[in-house]
């Protein structure tokens, strides 16, 4: 833990054994935590690590990407599933509302060239430290080192701390334990088997928002591992979307990659998949057919392809990894150049994931994020079963849930204490 990194308060003393508690201090908890302590609960909030939001600040080292400021419909088509409750939730709480929420902070917000939110601190650390005190003026204790190992025989969570065994009969409880992305930082998927002992239907946890491995040539590995590919579009069974990627010694990884995750890893389970890749989406193909056409007397083939058609030495040894000989004609060239093929042959592993997809099926929640088989029990963010994109699609659907399970929490206790 660096000295610029936030611990949260670490109540003393023995942990209070009753009242709403929340379990996971990610940014799904951490948003649930506030919404009950804002309608004037005591609210006690666990963690496993020394220290809350790791994750988050992990999120925040390149420019924390909080949301994104496309229209609403648009915004929602990200997600898989793209309908149901976690859309819900974000309608209720959506990309303005998040800004606002960093605003009344004292965090402002901007909005990049791409669309994307980020704050004007470019950073994650400010926002938390102004998060976390504001869950301390409203009460919230924060316990850390205490991990969640089950419920006890009366039905209250279950911890391994540090002094032991914790039992305690907080109700209700929300848990927010993430999924299985990052384990050092905290969500070690754990939990799964917890549920499936008490028959929670769980979707199998899967890598999302992760590279997957490409059999390059050791040449071509060797020299462009690391090398960023700008401005490309990629296709896919009729999707396409335009970004940014970058090369690796295994495989391909990047924010356009990313976009089509879901449907990639799909396609590698039965198989392999197979991706067109368009070095230069600027240009139609007829463009570069006639950029390419009368080449000067002499000029070499990678002379052409880089002063006729723009592409780097990347694009021009990708094209050779696609075609063994290249063609030599403009049109074939410009044909290529605009579909490269790509075989996608399977992800990486969890450990190398930015998030993860599956979780707790929603069939398993009533429209409160409640637990059918454990009333007073709730679940939001990583947790459940859906999946989105890098882009500010994550972060908004951890806050949206949160808030939503929150909100779930205070109707249950307000139909327990009207009671029968």
């Amino acid at each position: 833990m660096t000295d610029t990194e936030p611990k949260g308060r670490d109540a003393d003393g023995p942990a209070m054994v009753g009242g709403p508690a929340v379990i996971g201090g990610g940014p799904a908890g951490l948003a649930a935590a506030e919404v009950l302590a804002r309608a004037g609960h005591a609210v006690t909030l666990y963690d496993r690590m020394p220290s809350v939001g790791r994750k988050f600040l992990i999120a925040g080292r390149g420019g924390l990407n909080l949301t994104h400021s496309e229209p609403l419909p648009a915004f929602l088509a990200r997600y898989q599933p793209e309908s149901g409750p976690l859309a819900e939730a974000i309608a209720a709480f959506a990309p303005t509302d998040l800004r606002t929420w960093c605003h009344d902070l004292g965090q402002s917000t901007f909005v990049g060239s791409s669309g994307r939110v980020f704050p004007a601190s470019f950073k994650a650390s400010p926002l938390l430290r102004a998060w976390l005190r504001r869950l301390d003026g409203l009460g919230v204790r924060i316990r850390t080192r205490h991990r969640f190992t089950g419920w006890s025989a009366s039905g209250g969570p279950v911890f391994e701390a540090p002094e032991g065994r914790v039992e305690t009969t907080h109700r209700p409880v929300l848990l927010a334990l993430g999924g299985a992305s990052w384990p050092r930082l905290g969500s070690d998927g754990a939990w799964v088997s917890l549920f499936e002992r008490d028959g929670i239907a769980v979707a199998p946890l899967k890598p999302a928002n992760v590279g997957f491995t490409v059999a390059w040539s050791p040449v071509f590995a060797e020299r462009f591992a690391g090398t960023p590919l700008k401005r490309i579009a990629l296709s896919l069974a009729g999707t396409r979307v335009r970004g940014e990627a970058v090369i690796s010694a295994d495989g391909i990884e990047g924010g356009a990659i990313y976009a089509l995750a879901h449907r990639i890893r799909a396609a590698t389970e039965r198989g392999a998949a197979r991706l067109h890749l368009d070095l230069r989406p600027d240009l139609d193909e007829a463009a570069l057919t006639r950029a390419l056409s009368d080449p000067k007397p002499g000029l070499s083939l990678a002379n052409r392809l880089r002063k006729g058609a723009g592409l780097t030495p990347v694009g021009i040894c990708l094209l050779r990894e696609a075609a063994h000989p290249l063609p030599v004609a403009a049109e074939a060239l410009a044909a290529l150049i605009k579909a490269v093929p790509l075989q996608l042959l399977e992800p990486r592993g969890l450990d190398r994931a930015i998030s993860t997809a599956g979780g707790v099926r929603f069939c398993e929640l009533d429209a409160d994020y409640m637990l059918a088989r454990r009333p007073g029990t709730f679940v939001a963010g990583e947790m459940l079963d859906w999946e989105a994109p890098t882009g500010g699609y994550l972060l908004q659907g951890a806050f949206a849930s949160g808030r939503a399970a929150a909100a779930g929490m205070l109707a249950w206790m307000e139909r327990a204490a009207a009671g029968p």
